[in-house]
């Protein structure tokens, strides 16, 4: 498949031009703040971007010689470590001045790679949807930090109102789930995403809504700890939103763990779902609260226009889906060239798959196949179930 390569400019441009709004957010003096101890500091993602990029794209796949060799380095990769490792060895990090000059240069020779040099689809589509995929992580940094570290886009108003729907059970019929993609049919996915092959999935029930703050804080009320996007001030609970606390909205998603939701199926007599049955579940559904349209979750069934065959709501969008499966290889699964350690260095059984997308989730990753993860401890993800 030929790339286009205006195309491919203008979403890296986009990239940029959307990862830099995101920094500028921010005052100066946060640069080298940690908001979330099992994350570098924020001086690290400016230079990861476009540094990744140019690793990737430039040097790697072009052949095209360094800039600055311990730059290249330092902002080679980031970290994943267990919650008992937070906090980590401190780093030396650069000034701001030689980290902006390095992001200058590597973004120059990114484009001028892209304008010019034949190198393949697969790390072109590697270092779009990599800054992509780390804008999200960059937004549930930000929501880590104190409300006047960040500037607040004039006239947004989160989605508050909205009863809390009806919940019932939807019967999903027995059948058979496509996981993943083959290589070539789609311009890329990732090498977690191939081959794709088909499951056998048993008839199950599931809601037709994510699990909301008002039946989440019943399992609270049993003695459960409060998920980390709840904070109680003076005796009430709120939302801690991007930009405010807000009285909690019981109408939205609940926004937690892997380990908190196990729990709370669990203490209601269910499961979460496989990847299978997700797949399954999900057969029709449509992008809903994502894309960066919101900063914020919106009420849960307030889009019964993104409803899968079955009837299930909200199965892509306003929050990442948490399921009871370890992130694995498919069958036949091929490391990448560009990016071999992408997911196979994350195949220890100690990350579980979410499936679907997030407010904050680019409408270029939002495909049925896609996949990601995270530890079942993690809190910090914008991810229902």
């Amino acid at each position: 498949m030929t790339l286009d390569r205006a195309a491919a400019l203008s979403w890296y441009q986009r990239n940029r031009e959307r990862s830099r709004a995101l920094f500028d957010m921010l005052p100066q003096d946060a640069y080298y703040e940690r908001p979330i101890d099992l994350r570098h500091p924020i001086v690290f993602y400016d230079g990861h971007l476009p540094g990744f990029s140019f690793n990737t794209l430039v040097k790697k796949a072009a052949g095209e010689p360094g800039i600055d060799a311990r730059l290249e380095s330092l902002f080679a990769r980031g970290i994943d470590p267990h919650e008992s490792r937070a906090g980590g060895a401190a780093l030396q990090w650069p000034g701001r001045d030689a980290v902006r000059d390095f992001v200058r240069e590597a973004d120059t020779r990114v484009v001028d790679t892209l304008k010019k040099k034949d190198v393949g689809n697969e790390p072109v589509f590697t270092i779009l949807e990599h800054e992509a995929m780390h804008q999200e992580t960059l937004l549930y940094m930000w929501h880590r930090l104190p409300f006047d570290r960040k500037k607040r886009p004039a006239g947004y108003s989160p989605v508050t109102r909205g009863s809390v729907p009806q919940q019932e059970w939807i019967e999903i019929p027995s059948g058979r789930a496509t996981l993943g993609v083959d290589e070539g049919a789609l311009p890329f996915a990732w090498d977690n995403e191939m081959p794709a092959y088909d499951v056998d999935v048993a008839a199950f029930s599931i809601q037709k809504h994510d699990v909301t703050n008002a039946e989440y804080m019943k399992f609270v009320e049993a003695g459960a700890h409060a998920p980390l996007f709840w904070e109680k001030v003076d005796g009430r609970w709120c939302w801690r939103g991007m930009f405010e606390l807000i009285p909690l909205p019981m109408s939205w998603p609940v926004y937690v763990s892997q380990e908190e939701a196990s729990a709370f199926a669990r203490w209601r007599g269910g499961r979460l779902p496989t990847e299978a049955e997700y797949q399954r579940a999900a057969i029709g559904a449509s992008p809903v609260v994502c894309d960066f349209t919101s900063w914020d979750p919106e009420p849960a069934g307030s889009h019964p226009e993104g409803a899968s065959r079955w009837g299930v709501e909200d199965l892509v969008g306003n929050g990442w889906e948490w399921t009871s499966t370890p992130f694995a290889p498919f069958p036949g699964f091929r490391a990448s060239i560009s990016y071999p350690e992408y997911s196979a260095d994350f195949f220890d059984g100690e990350h579980f798959v979410m499936k679907g997308a997030s407010p904050a989730t680019a409408r270029e990753l939002i495909r049925p196949s896609f996949r990601t993860w995270f530890r079942p401890k993690y809190p910090y993800v914008y991810a229902t179930f």
